[in-house]
């Protein structure tokens, strides 16, 4: 079992037992590994939270986000940090990316959950943070899905990013290819900005 922080019993059982309700199924399990970025697509409805919820609490894993630094301020703030937000301040000269390496590199055991299509409207890129985040701090990508195609939701496989991004890329897209959302037409493209511009 990894290191993770686990969830208890009784979210296992609810996990399982709303997969079971609803008809869906869970595939998949953790990779080895201490940390790691939850990648969560496709993301095109409030329902793919939901069912990705199922996941992480069959996985018995707690996951971090991410939150604008003003969301952390009194009286709040301490909440905010218990659900498992990390404060990000994009003022800071510090990058994003690299506050998020820091992160990583101050904790054993780190899980960040980002859907990098970032909005559940169409759009025609996925935003790059979530690969410079793993490269950077070198730890795996896991691809999280939600397929409505086949009601299962589950993680697929994980990989360092290697630098070389249109090769990591063309995996992720093998990955997703046949992945189907809540609103298939609401899916963005799995394509990054430096690529379109390369």
């Amino acid at each position: 079992m990894s290191k993770n922080k686990r969830s208890g019993l009784f979210k296992l059982l609810l996990g399982k037992a709303w997969f079971r309700l609803t008809g869906w199924e869970f595939k998949g399990e953790l990779p080895p590994q201490g940390k790691f970025i939850l990648v969560c697509e496709p993301h095109t409805s409030n329902w793919d939270f939901i069912h990705l919820l199922g996941v992480m609490f069959i996985l018995r894993i707690k996951i971090s986000w991410l939150g604008k630094h003003t969301l952390f301020k009194k009286p709040f703030g301490g909440i905010m940090k218990w659900l498992g937000g990390i404060p990000i301040d994009r003022r800071s000269t510090h990058g994003v990316v690299d506050q998020i390496a820091d992160h990583f590199a101050a904790n054993e055991n780190l899980i960040i959950a980002l859907a990098p299509s970032g909005t559940r409207t169409k759009r025609d890129h996925w935003k790059s943070g979530f690969y410079h985040m793993g490269f950077k701090a070198q730890v795996p990508l896991l691809l999280g899905y939600v397929n409505f195609a086949t009601k299962t939701a589950g993680t697929g496989p994980a990989f360092i990013p290697s630098g070389d991004i249109k090769k990591d890329m063309d995996f992720i897209r093998d990955f997703y290819v046949d992945i189907r959302g809540d609103h298939p037409e609401l899916e963005s493209d799995i394509i990054l900005k430096e690529e379109q511009e390369g």
